[in-house]
């Protein structure tokens, strides 16, 4: 396992709530990074208390995660260690009431 998937596995397995995207929460740098953050708002999740990890600012990071999960695009969602997906799979699990349930919240 190379560096960046050890520090990529460290981080999904210690964050209850975790998000590979571009940008961070008060600022994503992409639409669909955007997407993500007002989906997790939907939600109800604080996203203060969501982990979110830019990208950006590591090669490594980006392509490490990629070879994780076996996922080809950013923003990738991961809940209590578990890889949910990106923002199209996230808006599914919203509008169906799955990823409230997922995430144990109650929708805003």
């Amino acid at each position: 396992m190379s560096d960046a998937q050890q520090r990529i596995d460290e981080l999904v397995k210690s964050n209850d709530i975790l998000l590979f995207m571009k940008g961070n929460a008060s600022f994503p740098q992409c639409g669909f990074s955007g997407r993500a953050i007002q989906i997790l708002k939907a939600c109800g999740v604080d996203t203060k208390t969501v982990k979110t990890v830019n990208v950006l600012e590591d090669d490594g990071i980006r392509q490490g995660i990629k070879e994780y999960s076996n996922w080809p695009t950013i923003p990738q969602l991961y809940i209590k260690g578990e890889f949910i997906g990106g923002s199209d799979i996230m808006m599914e699990m919203y509008e169906s009431g799955e990823l409230v349930q997922v995430l144990g919240t109650q929708a805003g």
